[in-house]
């Protein structure tokens, strides 16, 4: 089979261009229609990523209160701006957001877990992307200080709940109920 020669200079990627892209292992984004690519996580994060998602899918899925996923992951805010999140959470009333080829429209809650290679992008395109599209609550995970940056949107902006270290234990906003011990997340 032959394989599609890409330009990878182009000035404008769209959702069309990025699902072209070979399926060569890379995490590929699209934000502003510029493509980015980061290397594959190292393990702390995708320990801390595993402990995340098990805490969170435990309790929505015991409370029936909609669906989480995990990277790799396309979440499509529109055609030039896709992205792969770390975790992601969907409230059942809005589980209409979700297709076969990924997520199509701002989940209630976003968490990116920051290496050196994506902080970047994590801490300031990606969260302002989420606030932009209404994304209700984001995280922002830093695995070697051990704590996590929390946002909510309010008003359509993001205002700055605080961080919170790996002796806290933290009150989620978008899943009413679920609190989680950050010893559990940072073990």
């Amino acid at each position: 089979m032959k394989v599609p020669v890409m330009d990878i200079n182009r000035e404008i990627w769209t959702y069309e261009d990025y699902r072209e892209l070979p399926d060569d292992g890379k995490i590929y984004q699209v934000i502003r229609g510029k493509l980015l690519m980061a290397p594959a996580p190292s393990t702390q994060h995708q320990d801390i990523s595993r402990n995340l998602a098990f805490i969170i899918w435990s309790f929505v899925k015991d409370h029936n209160l909609g669906e989480i996923y995990y990277a790799p992951i396309d979440v499509v805010f529109s055609s030039v701006n896709v992205v792969q999140p770390d975790i992601v959470f969907i409230a059942k009333d809005k589980l209409r957001i979700i297709k076969e080829k990924g997520i199509f429209g701002a989940p209630d809650w976003i968490i990116e877990i920051v290496s050196s290679s994506t902080s970047k992008i994590d801490i300031k395109l990606k969260k302002d992307l989420y606030e932009r599209f209404g994304v209700r609550e984001y995280w922002i995970v830093y695995p070697e200080e051990k704590k996590i940056e929390v946002y909510l949107l309010e008003g359509g902006n993001y205002k700055f709940k605080g961080i919170f270290l790996k002796n806290d234990t933290l009150q989620v906003s978008a899943i009413e109920g679920l609190k989680i011990n950050l010893k559990e997340v940072f073990s």
